[in-house]
């Protein structure tokens, strides 16, 4: 009787049956490899899109045309009574001076050619000067080279986005000033340098002058208010529910709006500190410490929810060990379970730092979109960061203002890569293994 009418398989039948099954799976496993493979290029073909978009718009914003020109810095002129006080300064003719030396340069006569003269350089010309006769009055009296910032539209057609062949009157800028720029240009008196006002300049209306340095201090306010509040409580949240609470109804229903928390929109804190802060306590709108107080509510479940699961990653034989050799469960946990649980607990508080600070719709609904031009000294302090800076900027319609969003952009994800590198090299430092 056959193998068939027995009911069994001949071995070279299974054999063969087993090979086909094989070379199914691994079929299967190598197109879902290659599925997994497209995947990742696809990935990466957007992020690198978006770099790419952000570097070639940014890289030219970290710079801007300036004029040198030879300045006759006349003290009867800039210092009108004599003490060399800031008032003095400001009742001072700054600007007469500056534009002298700029008839000179460009050769300007008239008043309709003084005027389109006048409207090449930038209208911080004269905070430059004056910042440089006080920090050095010694130049007073002297004729000194000294660089300035030109206007945004002049820069804009420096850079060729505003062109030649264009009819006048569509046109930011008329012939005549043309005219003045090609002489200036001619003379070597123009140059594209490091734009220094992007990296200490503050907020200003006019694209030339704007920086990020009010909008970055703002940010590290905000930052240092999120950590002191956000930090201490996570971690004591965290050792609490795991090590010291009760199982029962009370602490679960805690442990799930925790977890919920942590998917709450961001715009909710904020509607939250609105309605509270500074609806109910009356506290100042825009001011780092407020913000500080809604992204430390919002970074709070990120930082409990780490921090439980690196305390869950200590080996329970370190608490046995402590347990044995006569320490209390304060003990055990102060002196042995917190200090190894530290690098995922600082690991997930740098990440959820590194969320907050790109974070901008809670902090809009505090008021930290005003515009605000001084520098914050304190918490207390009006001031901005910098994600709503860059949300200001890109509603703007000036060119340079694009660049320099860009170039915020770079600046903002260069904090972030440095902070989540930050958690990579404490966690390898602090990590221990068993």
């Amino acid at each position: 009787m056959s193998d068939v009418t027995k009911g069994r398989i001949s071995p070279d039948v299974a054999a063969s049956r087993v090979a086909a099954g094989l070379a199914a799976r691994r079929s299967k496993e190598k197109r879902f490899q290659l599925y997994g493979k497209i995947a990742i290029g696809i990935a990466l073909a957007f992020l690198v899109t978006l770099f790419v978009s952000i570097f070639s718009k940014g890289i030219p914003g970290f710079f801007q045309h300036y004029v040198t020109l030879e300045v006759t810095l006349d003290r009867a002129k800039l210092d009108p009574a004599g003490d060399l006080s800031v008032q003095s300064l400001y009742d001072g003719d700054a600007r007469g001076v500056i534009r002298k030396a700029l008839y000179e340069a460009t050769g300007a006569s008239g008043r309709s050619g003084r005027k389109a003269a006048g409207k090449i350089i930038s209208g911080g010309a004269e905070q430059r000067l004056r910042e440089a006769v006080l920090n050095d009055p010694s130049i007073l009296d002297t004729t000194q080279s000294m660089t300035f910032a030109v206007d945004d539209d002049v820069d804009s057609f420096l850079r060729g986005f505003i062109k030649r062949e264009t009819p006048e009157k569509d046109r930011r800028i008329n012939d005549r000033m043309i005219g003045y720029i090609d002489t200036l240009t001619e003379q070597g008196l123009i140059s594209f340098q490091f734009s220094d006002y992007l990296i200490f300049g503050s907020a200003s209306r006019n694209a030339e002058m704007a920086g990020i340095f009010g909008a970055l201090i703002g940010s590290i306010l905000t930052l240092a208010v999120c950590l002191v509040l956000s930090f201490p409580m996570g971690v004591a949240t965290a050792v609490y529910l795991e090590e010291f609470a009760p199982k029962n109804r009370v602490t679960e229903l805690i442990e799930i709006n925790i977890n919920n928390l942590a998917a709450v929109p961001s715009v909710v804190f904020g509607i939250l500190g609105l309605a509270i802060f500074i609806g109910i306590f009356g506290m100042p709108r825009s001011i780092p410490l407020i913000g500080g107080v809604v992204l430390a509510l919002m970074t709070l479940p990120t930082i409990i929810i780490s921090s439980r699961a690196a305390i869950r990653a200590v080996p329970p034989s370190i608490r046995d060990a402590a347990l044995g050799v006569g320490a209390s469960r304060m003990q055990t946990m102060l002196h042995h379970v917190v200090p190894l649980a530290m690098p995922g607990m600082l690991t997930g508080t740098i990440i959820g730092m590194a969320q907050a600070l790109g974070e901008t719709a809670p902090l809009l609904m505090i008021g930290m979109v005003a515009f605000i031009v001084d520098v914050p000294g304190s918490v207390t302090d009006p001031g901005t960061v910098l994600p709503v800076q860059i949300f200001m900027w890109a509603d703007f319609a000036e060119r340079m203002f694009v660049l320099k969003t860009s170039a915020a952009i770079m600046v903002l994800l260069a904090f972030l890569i440095l902070m989540n590198a930050a958690a990579i090299i404490i966690r390898k430092k602090l990590e221990r293994r068993w």
